[in-house]
C-alpha cells in the first residue's frame, strides 16, 4: 500500500528546488530554502471581553480551516483602557507543520485566494529574514466555513516561516509554490 504524500510536498521536490537551485546557483539541494511552518492567527480582542462565546466559535472556525485543533491565546498584561485583564482570551492560534502544512498551502493557493472578490494579488513585502505574513479580512473565503453560522466577520493572519536567509530567497520560494503576488512575472 502506498503512503499518502501531499501534492505540494512533491511539487517542492520536483519543481521548486530545481528552480531555486538554478536561480540562486546552489550546489546542493540542502541549500534550497523550505517552508518550516505556517501559523494562522485570529485576534478577537475587544469582542471576546463582551462575548465569551466568540472565542469558542473562533477556535471551531480556525480548527476547521487548518484541519488541526486551534488554541486560544491570552493577554499577558492588564490594560485598563481596553477593559482587559491579564489571562483573558484575546485570540486563536494554530501552527501547521509537515503534511498538514502542505495541504493547507494547496487549499489556500488553489481554492481560497481565488474566492476573494476583486482579487489582484497579495503584497510582496517580507519581514527581512525570508518570512512572509499576509492578512485576510474575512474568514468566509475558506470553503470549510459555513456562511450561515457566522456571527462576526473576523479577519485572520497567515504567517509563512521559511528557512530562507534573505527576502529574495523567501520571495522566490513562495513565488515558485504559486502564491499570487502583485505585479510579479513567473520566470
Amino acid at each position: 500500500m502506498k503512503k499518502y504524500i501531499p501534492a505540494y510536498k512533491t511539487k517542492y521536490q520536483k519543481e521548486v528546488v530545481p528552480a531555486l537551485m538554478k536561480e540562486f546557483g546552489y550546489t546542493s539541494i540542502m541549500q534550497a530554502p523550505k517552508i518550516e511552518k505556517i501559523v494562522i492567527n485570529q485576534g478577537v480582542g475587544r469582542h471576546s471581553v463582551a462575548d465569551k462565546k466568540i472565542i469558542e466559535t473562533s477556535i471551531a472556525e480556525i480548527s476547521s480551516i487548518a484541519g488541526q485543533k486551534a488554541v486560544s491565546t491570552v493577554s499577558r498584561k492588564d490594560i485598563s483602557n481596553f477593559k482587559l485583564r491579564k489571562g483573558v482570551p484575546v485570540g486563536v492560534c494554530v501552527t501547521l507543520r509537515s503534511d498538514r502544512m502542505y495541504e493547507f498551502l494547496e487549499r489556500l493557493i488553489s481554492v481560497s485566494l481565488p474566492r476573494i472578490r476583486d482579487f489582484k494579488g497579495i503584497s510582496g513585502k517580507l519581514d527581512g529574514r525570508g518570512n512572509y505574513s499576509m492578512g485576510i479580512s474575512e474568514q468566509i473565503i475558506f470553503p470549510e466555513i459555513d456562511i450561515d453560522k457566522i456571527t462576526k466577520m473576523l479577519g485572520l493572519e497567515i504567517t509563512f516561516v521559511t528557512t530562507a536567509k534573505t527576502d529574495e530567497e523567501g520571495f522566490a520560494l513562495l513565488r515558485e509554490y504559486g502564491l499570487p503576488f502583485k505585479n510579479v512575472k513567473k520566470n
